[in-house]
């Protein structure tokens, strides 16, 4: 009876061995964003568990920290840029890193109390947009493709009212600090406004602006990023692959009700 008890004990520790060096450990990976906000990733965090991927999500107050934070190693992935972000901060810091990944577009819109279209603004009415460089840009942008102005050949994107061209309404412009613009649409004929601060003030870009930035608005797609020497690796695209999944996209549209559109196009069509 010992030597049966014996042997069932060692067949049964040889099934558990076996049972251990047969599994596979989930692989950690840190997703750095920027914002308090997790719902998306928390989403893709249980679809990548079931791929033996763990992911925990830190959380930064700002746009600084979450580069930094990559290049210095302390997370894996970030994703809370858009790419015309990332190509000057690293630019500007000397950075190694280098984008995985496109995943939404969060649209800037034109927002109006007195008009229903773009058409509809009259001679000589008044835009509100931000004043500081990158928004501006971003919204002169947004007032070209509308067909309200055209800016000037080789536009970098680097906003002031002198870089227009052509302005066949001969609109005015008021500028002010970006979190102003939604304040003042009483006063103005249209208003651009980032998708944050819309969203803030209970706006919705699809249904509530009469224009608004979609996916071929490249330079303000959103995109996840990693160390360059870490560009091929298995785990990390296995990841981005997983935020691409169709249904992702669905939970995105769901969630975010327009306000983030997802947007998964190639690099080479955001540059990289």
């Amino acid at each position: 009876m010992k030597k049966l008890s014996l042997l069932l004990l060692l067949v049964s520790l040889s099934l558990v061995i076996s049972a251990c060096s047969n599994g596979e450990a989930a692989t950690k990976v840190k997703v750095g964003i920027s914002g308090s906000d997790t719902t998306i990733w928390d989403y893709v965090a249980e679809k990548a568990k079931e791929e033996g991927i763990e992911v925990e999500i830190v959380r930064f107050s700002d746009y600084v920290q979450p580069n930094l934070a990559l290049a210095e190693g302390e997370i894996d992935v970030n994703a809370f840029q858009t790419v015309s972000y990332f190509d000057a901060f690293i630019e500007e810091h000397d950075l190694d890193l280098t984008p995985i990944a496109t995943t939404v577009i969060a649209p800037m819109g034109l927002y109006s109390e007195k008009h229903d279209s773009v058409e509809d603004i009259p001679e000589g009415g008044t835009i509100a947009l931000a004043k500081e460089a990158t928004n501006m840009g971003r919204g002169l942008l947004l007032l070209e493709e509308a067909g309200l102005i055209k800016l000037e050949e080789g536009f970098d994107g680097n906003g002031s009212v002198d870089k227009i061209v052509e302005n066949p309404k001969n609109l005015k412009f008021e500028q002010l600090v970006a979190g102003q613009t939604p304040r003042v649409l009483p006063d103005v004929d249209a208003s651009l406004i980032n998708n944050g601060i819309a969203v803030d003030a209970g706006f919705s870009p699809l249904d509530d602006s009469i224009y608004h930035e979609d996916e071929t608005a490249t330079p303000y797609i959103n995109i996840i990023a990693v160390q360059e020497k870490d560009k091929d690796d298995e785990t990390l695209n296995k990841l981005a692959e997983i935020y691409q999944s169709d249904d992702v996209a669905d939970f995105i549209i769901e969630e975010r009700d327009g306000n983030s559109i997802p947007t998964f196009v190639p690099l080479s069509e955001i540059g990289h």
